[in-house]
């Protein structure tokens, strides 16, 4: 298994120890992990297939929110297949290159679900704060901007952490207590000098976590405002009921990634690190379809059409 560099010892794989090592765990938290990476990607693959397909839906907001979609479906697809794989076959293994690869993609999808929801954010302050000037505003050229950018920082965030970790050595132990490889466990079982690491991870994490917290909080302070100079007492009740329903996934996956990240370690990081872990890469993609889709009848309406088989006609300005 090992490979010699010298007087250090590298290993060339890691075993996956998993959420749990009790064997009779394994079969409940792979029915468990399979209904909820399956409701994910059924979930999130209509979303995008509807928006895909309903000319209806062709508008900025419906963009962003089946990048979103896709970058959820990404997201567990990097992490629960391998885990499911592992327990079926009791072999915990993932090679060294597998592993670094796993890492750089968890990192991409959760940074794009980052911008992503400050990207949202801000196109429903325009269009409840300006919404005669919404169309002139969210263009086609802007609206693309706003979609590639988040995918354009997010690998650019993922390559510097990589290369990063591609210069430290692993010696002798190669058990991750974690389900797949994150960046947080395999720093700490490096044997090297991981102060740049935690630095630049410090450093630009907080930056890719704060800016996009910050427009997604200044926009709804907006939203909020502007609700309340509404007159009809049921339109606030449905505007904050939609707001509220979004913020909790926010400050869900917000919330976690701060606390797993940037607070100080607690007496078991391992276990905070696979708890965090399963809340913004399991939990919250499993979540988005039932916050956006459920409460929207634009989404609802088109959902139903897809799986009628039939197609929207497109609206007349």
């Amino acid at each position: 298994i090992n490979m010699h560099l010298g007087n250090q010892t590298s290993v060339s794989e890691f075993l996956l120890l998993g959420l749990f090592t009790q064997p009779e765990q394994q079969e409940l938290l792979f029915a468990l992990f399979l209904a909820m990476y399956l409701a994910t990607v059924v979930g999130n693959g209509l979303i995008v297939l509807a928006i895909g397909l309903d000319s209806y839906l062709h508008t900025p907001m419906y963009l962003f929110l089946a990048n979103l979609a896709f970058a959820d479906i990404s997201s567990i697809s990097t992490s629960v297949p391998k885990m499911l794989m592992n327990i079926q076959t009791k072999s915990p293994s993932i090679s060294y290159e597998s592993c670094v690869t796993q890492m750089y993609f968890s990192i991409v999808f959760v940074v794009i679900d980052n911008f992503l929801l400050g990207v949202m954010a801000c196109d429903r302050f325009v269009a409840i704060c300006h919404p005669l000037n919404y169309t002139a505003i969210m263009g086609p050229r802007l609206c693309l901007w706003l979609t590639a950018i988040p995918w354009v920082l997010s690998n650019a965030v993922t390559l510097t952490h990589t290369l990063l970790l591609l210069r430290l050595v692993f010696c002798d132990g190669n058990a991750l207590p974690h389900f797949f490889c994150d960046l947080a466990p395999l720093l700490r079982l490096s044997c090297s000098d991981t102060t740049a690491n935690e630095l630049v991870l410090f450093v630009v994490g907080s930056w890719v976590v704060t800016l996009p917290f910050a427009l997604t909080l200044i926009s709804y302070v907006c939203v909020v405002r502007a609700v309340l100079r509404l007159s009809p007492t049921e339109g606030r009740w449905k505007a904050f009921s939609t707001c509220g329903s979004h913020l909790t996934v926010v400050f869900l996956f917000y919330g976690t990634i701060a606390g797993v990240y940037f607070f100080p370690s607690s007496s078991d990081p391992d276990n905070r690190d696979k708890i965090g872990a399963v809340l913004f890469t399991v939990v919250t993609p499993m979540m988005n379809p039932f916050i956006y889709s459920l409460r929207n009848k634009d989404m609802k309406g088109a959902l139903r059409r897809l799986l009628h088989g039939r197609r929207a006609l497109p609206v007349m300005p």
